[in-house]
């Protein structure tokens, strides 16, 4: 019986045109294959598991095919299968992060001058590159400028920045980029189809995300799911197998946070910590769907593209209404300290507990960060009109008084209304949401100083706007105001603006809210029944 091959090892590609995400580096190669106008170095540069060591394996046996097709290997000839199968002794793949010496390079700058004694050409795969000494590196110089005619170097290397440039001048560079997450579910969906394995579309993409662009990683993930479950391969088992929380769970603990539900948020962090979720992947997931809100604040329906998918687009949408961005950047700054905390740290569990309470309690941390969060979430309640401001508290309290004993209060049902007296439910406020805003914002632009610093549009300025049928009322908080407002020039510049926002005629009229009514009848109904009942009713101080 055969050992079990590990299935990126059994379905790396053999050809450039099976690499998956990288049109632009293989059809390269091939143009120059068959042109013939082929480099005697080059420099694959990417992230892990985007097919730097894959292409040059084909890159090596293309050069060296008897019998290529299209600027692709065969993979039948004697050389293909030589090199497949590894006894070819002209095409040597080095590992420079076990091999980063002086001495190393010396014997390969050797052995680089005699001829080929099985194919065509000598190829040198020098994997991880960027890990070869600067001692190292000056010995390969000379060899890479000026090769024999019979020699091929490929390099490849996960950080180019550590390369020397006199390496990089040398060198043809080809960047592999990150292999998209439906390039990496369609491979997924091609290998369980050739290995009998029933994988979801759902599961699909769940472990193309989490591949993050390395298809070696993607494939790795289902090796590892597929041999944990029986059975249809959903994303729920993803989620079981891997220990991770899954978008469901994410999404509901960063609503419980956008609400500062407390309680709910530890509730359910804690059922996930009982299901053996793992700690650092469920914060790494919540800062993922935080960058996910980021990037829809600030980007808006573009953004959509840009989503990692930790979360469904409906439930990214939703929560970005609930959230302001001072406060995503609050909880992004505070998951990345908890994770970065975690390699240090006695118990996981307690500091992550500590993150999530503080995630929900901004008003726990007066450092600047949670004080913009506060601020920046007013600011955008007051904008959208979803604040309401608390009542004030009284000013003085009335003592208890037993029931029997306290005297029947005036309704305003035994009162008659005064003659011309408007009842204050038929005042119905026609004001759109952020119009007020949006009319001062436009008046300021019109009137000078300093009439137009009465014009702040914000719950604390001196006048307020409310809109009612074709009326606008500007109620101002003092005398002064009403006199400085009530002029018709003004009026007549506010009700203009008011009128174009609307798109119908609106007249602009100042209401003094301080103005006391005279002979009110109300008043003095409730001014005599105070009078008769002083001796029970006692105002405290």
């Amino acid at each position: 019986m055969s050992a079990y091959q590990a299935l990126y090892r059994k379905y790396r590609p053999q050809t450039f045109d099976d690499v998956s995400g990288q049109m632009a580096v293989t059809q390269t190669l091939k143009t120059q294959i068959i042109s013939g106008r082929m480099s005697h170095a080059y420099l694959f540069t990417g992230s892990r598991g985007t097919g730097k060591t894959s292409c040059a394996k084909i890159l090596a046996k293309a050069v060296n095919c008897l019998h290529p097709d299209n600027g692709n290997p065969c993979n039948c000839c004697e050389a293909c299968r030589a090199i497949d199968s590894g006894s070819c002794m002209d095409v040597l793949e080095i590992d420079a992060a076990s091999n980063n010496g002086v001495d190393n390079v010396r014997d390969l700058r050797d052995d680089a001058i005699y001829t080929p004694s099985q194919v065509k050409m000598r190829v040198y795969i020098i994997d991880e590159v960027h890990m070869l000494s600067i001692s190292a590196f000056n010995a390969l110089l000379k060899i890479i400028e000026e090769p024999p005619e019979h020699l091929l170097f490929i390099l490849a290397t996960t950080e180019l920045h550590k390369v020397p440039a006199t390496i990089l001048s040398r060198c043809q560079r080809f960047a592999f980029r990150r292999i998209s997450q439906e390039d990496i579910a369609a491979r997924l969906q091609y290998v369980a189809y050739q290995e009998n394995i029933d994988l979801d579309d759902g599961a699909a993409r769940v472990l193309a995300r989490l591949a993050d662009g390395g298809m070696r990683d993607g494939l790795s993930l289902l090796d590892q799911c597929a041999s944990a479950t029986t059975g249809e391969l959903t994303a729920e088992r993803v989620y079981t197998c891997l220990g991770i929380a899954g978008e469901q769970k994410c999404g509901e603990l960063m609503g419980y946070i956008a609400a500062h539900d407390t309680k709910s948020a530890l509730t359910l962090f804690n059922r996930l910590y009982a299901e053996g979720k793992d700690l650092g992947a469920l914060l790494d997931e919540m800062a993922c769907l935080t960058r996910d809100l980021l990037v829809l604040k600030t980007a808006g329906n573009a953004g959509i593209t840009m989503l990692s998918g930790v979360a469904s687009d409906q439930e990214t949408l939703a929560l970005t209404k609930a959230l302001g961005s001072g406060e995503l950047v609050r909880i992004m700054e505070r998951i990345q300290t908890t994770l970065a905390s975690f390699t240090r740290s006695a118990s996981r569990r307690m500091d992550a507990e500590l993150c999530i309470v503080e995630l929900c309690q901004p008003e726990l941390s007066l450092d600047v960060q949670s004080v913009n969060a506060r601020l920046t979430r007013l600011e955008e309640q007051l904008k959208s009109g979803a604040f309401v401001p608390a009542k004030p508290a009284k000013a003085a309290t009335v003592e208890a008084t037993p029931e029997e004993e306290r005297p029947p209060f005036p309704d305003d049902a035994d009162i008659p209304p005064e003659p011309g007296d408007v009842p204050a439910a038929a005042q119905q406020d026609d004001t759109p949401v952020g119009f007020w805003s949006e009319l001062c914002s436009s008046v300021r632009k019109e009137l000078k100083p300093p009439i137009s610093g009465f014009f702040a549009g914000t719950p604390s300025a001196p006048v307020q706007g409310k809109l009612i049928g074709d009326r606008l009322e500007l109620r101002c908080a003092n005398d002064f105001t009403a006199q400085m407002l009530d002029k018709p020039e003004i009026l007549e510049v506010v009700g203009r603006k008011a009128s174009a926002m609307l798109g119908r005629s609106v007249l602009a009229c100042v209401v003094d809210m301080t103005a006391k009514p005279q002979g009110n009848p109300r008043m003095d109904k409730l001014m005599q029944f105070g009078r008769e009942h002083s001796d029970i009713i006692k105002i405290k101080e």
